[in-house]
């Protein structure tokens, strides 16, 4: 069995505020996305200008925010916001959506795509192989908090959290850590750094996340509001990410049918 580092979920203080590693671990995660964009601007085929980056980064970043609270509240507290509608601000608490983000995400850079008049898959294409890192970091500032924790395990890797019990749980925020975030970023990276065609780099982010969700979701620990879907092991985050497998396979077929139709010279 492994043993649990138990680090201070509290980064630093200043005085009475104090700053956790998870809203750190964001910070990270942005500002790297934003030194990635710069790189990746500068190449001949970007869709954005190096100082584009960044705004387009804010704009994902409100989707991510607002996306991933009004999804959490919609997919797994439904009934407490119904109840407690107040509950949607208090996000001291916690409660963030992936589903959710990603919703907010598409929207912000739909309306962005149209507002510097791109082709929005040029734009996803280019901002998606950078997505992992935040998805990465997130899941270590889970770690550190001690949340989000696996099913009770016998495994070697197990790990008694201090809020998990007496009982050894998989590192289900390292499983995603590894799957979602480093796995995924050298897919999607290796990629597109070749040429490719419109909308393939977004197909495999939707297909390749949700099937690691997926897999991931059969070590972690339902929310205990929800409990199992259905069958005694469904998931909300694996029936969510049904959609996405969904979408991503639809979109993919869209490309290399395309890509049969056209004539070659």
């Amino acid at each position: 069995m492994l043993t649990y580092p138990n680090i201070s979920p509290i980064a630093f203080s200043i005085g009475p505020l104090e700053v956790h590693w998870y809203g750190v671990m964001y910070l990270i995660g942005f500002a790297l996305t934003w030194g990635l964009g710069i790189y990746r601007s500068k190449k001949p085929w970007a869709p954005v200008k190096s100082d584009q980056v960044a705004d387009a980064i804010f704009y994902g970043a409100l989707g991510v925010i607002l996306g991933g609270r009004t999804g959490y509240m919609l997919f797994y507290d439904f009934f407490g916001f119904i109840h407690q509608p107040w509950t949607y601000f208090e996000v001291w608490n916690g409660g963030m959506s992936f589903h959710g983000g990603l919703i907010g995400v598409v929207i912000a850079m739909w309306y962005y795509s149209r507002k510097i008049k791109v082709n929005i898959f040029d734009l996803t294409d280019f901002f998606v192989p950078m997505i992992p890192i935040g998805l990465g970091l997130g899941r270590i500032g889970n770690f550190i908090n001690g949340e989000l924790w696996g099913r009770i395990t016998n495994s070697p890797i197990g790990m008694i959290f201090p809020t998990g019990g007496p009982w050894p749980r998989y590192p289900s925020q390292l499983i995603e850590f590894s799957l979602e975030g480093v796995v995924l970023f050298i897919i999607l990276w290796t990629v597109s750094a070749k040429p490719r065609p419109r909308m393939l780099i977004s197909a495999l982010f939707l297909i390749f996340y949700a099937m690691f969700r997926i897999t991931a979701e059969f070590f972690r620990q339902p929310d205990p509001q929800l409990g199992y879907i259905a069958f005694g092991w469904l998931t909300m985050g694996q029936l969510l990410c049904l959609p996405m497998l969904l979408l991503g396979v639809g979109i993919m077929l869209y490309v290399i049918l395309g890509l049969r139709s056209k004539p070659k010279c």
